[in-house]
């Protein structure tokens, strides 16, 4: 993979000769070696498979490239030559039978090379309305039907990952409700097959049986709406094909659907329109309508973003400190490594080869925050914890647009900058991007302000602002060679890869807990930061021996009742439980975060990302449908982009478990971004 990246680099210009082509591949490659960094999935399913193999030259057709010679793109003549890298891509589709059913085979292709997809279905007409023909539209719902059986039947990457989508409807279209309650319908078919004795589990019969499994859906709301729904307005759909009224419904009642669902089944989760356009960089093009499965990565119709993420407890040195320009560095290694791929990799259709090239969108993020905040010795819910999120997450994706600078001065800036114009976009909005990016560019740099005050990261603080400011400056000067620079992904996949204890933003599910494996098995993790941050908190060896040990045994922290009533001491002093406090309470325990630690966690870094947040507020089975509605207000009020909920319990069978059972499929489980279906592809 690095050798094949290098060679490309050499090739297109990106270094002044051989020699420091060589100098790069040798840092990109002891970072994937040594585990501070990785690419999405894509790139190790396909990159290099046919540059140093050979692998694919006999075989057919392969997607399309972006060729730089005709500026057009073009089918490549075999599979692996312009190999699929990207990991996210959101594709549109038109109100005409012709484009629902080449959506299908697109997304096919998509599953195939092991990515994820994202869809807006508002722009298909509602069953309220007529054909030109006459007759009764199908409704976006059951050509959704369609899509969801070509994910089932397509494994990702041709391994033995689940294909991931996600697909949205507008607050505003006739068909709302019936898409607000499609999954919550399904799931309760599924529990009355297992009822009748079907298998339940992962992979069983029962929830194999039943529609919409194989994607996320999310509702996008606009400010008007969130407004409407607390103030408790009426609120209108309107037709699809002219725009004019269609049915009058109340605000917060839709709200509390959508609540409803997510409290039966992890779905719908919710967008927030409004917030989504303050923050985005190509105004002058057109709207952004959807997102990739797992709603990290938000940006135009027909267009895709390679991945990597970054393991941030590898740049914590021995002495504790956590070494910044080690960071910065593998920032800028990995920003120029992914802006590399995007011109020598292949997409599933010519319209995404197209607007590849011209924005160029990257999601550089990172994996094991809730590991490193332990670590320190804070707990996920502390200010210190947001602290260190904040400031890591700001000099992470300042540094991300500082290097896109270099690029820019180097090799120009993205086509899309200065020319608005995009594949699929009869008429763009503006004549360029330039001002609607370096209004983005200001948005991030005044944030930093607001990082919260700590004083062991002051630091931190201080260097963020540096990174801000230089990246403005040469923003100004030379532009950027990328539309977006960063995503916080779920790193479902990569995190294993890495070693590392907790994906993406997230704190640790639980100190033990089992995985499911998709192709069979299990496999039981316990957290290895356990044993640093017992250090740091002053524990003598013996001591922390005593908690491991009280951990292995009853599979959580806590002190435990014996069967004979009597307390089981693990030794930890009561002031240090929140420093292991996780998303769910132990199977023998009593101890998790509040839900707005969630939130809080993801406002602290969201004002530092091009793109959005992969997470799941995960909420005890105690949670009712009112306190998932103000998790969603909360979430719209702290900036969010989107958030999507997962209540303990909900789905009969998950991924994940807090223990484990002679049949895991009926254990209460954990959701992995909102729902059983969320398999993370796109890490």
């Amino acid at each position: 993979v690095t050798r094949t990246i290098a060679d490309w680099g050499l090739a297109d210009g990106y270094f002044a000769d051989a020699e420091a082509a060589e100098v790069f591949y040798d840092e990109l490659t002891w970072l994937c070696l040594n585990q501070y960094g990785a690419f999405n999935s894509p790139v190790w399913f396909n990159v290099g498979l046919y540059h140093q193999y050979g692998v694919g030259k006999g075989a057919g057709a392969g997607n399309y490239f972006y060729d730089r010679e005709t500026g057009k793109a073009e089918r490549a003549v075999s599979q692996y030559e312009y190999p699929q890298g990207s990991a996210c891509f959101i594709q549109s589709v038109e109100d005409t039978m012709e484009d629902i059913m080449r959506l299908a085979t697109s997304e096919a292709m998509l599953f195939k090379y092991g990515s994820g997809t994202g869809t807006d279905l508002s722009s298909l007409r509602s069953t309220r309305e007529k054909l030109s023909g006459g007759g009764k539209p199908s409704g976006p719902l059951s050509f959704l039907k369609v899509y969801d059986q070509v994910a089932n039947v397509v494994k990702s990457g041709g391994k033995t990952r689940r294909a991931a989508k996600m697909n949205t409807l507008k607050d505003w279209h006739p068909d709302i409700e019936e898409f607000i309650d499609a999954k919550q319908k399904e799931e309760k078919k599924a529990w009355a097959l297992i009822e009748q004795g079907y298998d339940g589990s992962y992979n069983g019969d029962a929830y194999g049986s039943v529609m919409y499994q194989n994607e996320n859906v999310s509702v996008r709301v606009s400010d008007e709406f969130m407004e409407g729904a607390l103030e408790g307005r009426e609120w209108w759909t309107r037709r699809v094909t002219d725009g004019k009224p269609c049915e009058r419904k109340e605000a917060r009642t839709l709200l509390r659907k959508m609540a409803e669902g997510t409290h039966i089944c992890g779905d719908p989760g919710m967008q927030f329109d409004s917030t989504i356009h303050k923050w985005h960089t190509c105004k002058g093009t057109d709207r952004q309508n959807s997102t990739n499965p797992c709603s990290e990565y938000l940006f135009l119709d027909n267009t895709a973003c390679n991945l990597a993420s970054l393991n941030l407890m590898k740049f914590k040195t021995p002495e504790g400190d956590f070494d910044l320009e080690r960071f910065k560095s593998a920032v800028r290694i990995f920003i120029t490594a992914q802006e590399i791929i995007v011109d020598n990799a292949s997409y599933p259709i010519k319209e995404i080869a197209e607007n590849s090239h011209i924005f160029r969108t990257l999601g550089l993020g990172y994996a094991n925050l809730g590991s490193l905040i332990m670590s320190y010795g804070f707990g996920y819910d502390s200010v210190e914890g947001r602290a260190l999120c904040g400031a890591i997450t700001a000099i992470m994706t300042g540094e991300a647009y500082e290097q896109s600078a270099r690029l820019a001065r180097a090799i120009g800036s993205f086509p899309g900058y200065r020319d608005a114009r995009a594949s699929g976009v009869l008429k763009p909005v503006a004549r360029d991007n330039v001002a609607s990016m370096l209004e983005v560019i200001e948005l991030h740099r005044d944030a930093v302000r607001e990082i919260s005050d700590a004083k062991e990261f002051a630091h931190l603080k201080e260097e963020a602002a540096k990174v801000w400011d230089s990246a403005a400056e040469l923003g100004k000067r030379y532009g950027y060679r990328n539309a977006q620079v960063t995503v916080l992904a779920p790193t479902g996949t990569i995190s294993f890869l890495m070693d590392c204890d907790t994906t993406g933003i997230e704190p640790d599910i639980a100190l033990v807990k089992y995985k499911l494996l998709a192709g069979g098995g299990m496999l039981k993790i316990v957290n290895q930061t356990i044993k640093p941050a017992l250090e740091k908190l002053g524990y003598n060896a013996e001591e922390i021996e005593r908690i491991v040990a009280h951990i292995d045994a009853f599979d959580t922290i806590e002190d435990v009742t014996d069967t004979d009533g009597s307390t089981i001491s693990s030794g930890l002093k009561p002031e240090h439980l929140p420093v292991f406090d996780c998303a769910f309470k132990p199977f023998k325990g009593e101890r998790s975060l509040n839900y707005m630690a969630h939130l809080r966690m993801m406002a602290a870094a969201q004002p530092f990302l091009s793109g959005a947040i992969s997470k799941t507020v995960n909420m005890p089975e105690a949670a009712t449908v009112d306190d998932i509605m103000n998790t969603y207000v909360e979430g719209w009020r702290l900036g969010l982009k989107s958030v999507a909920i997962y209540r303990e319990g909900s789905k009969r069978s998950a991924p994940l478990n807090t223990r484990k059972t002679k049949d895991m499929g009926t254990v209460a489980g954990i959701g992995d971004a909102g729902s059983l279906d969320a398999t993370e592809t796109d890490t």
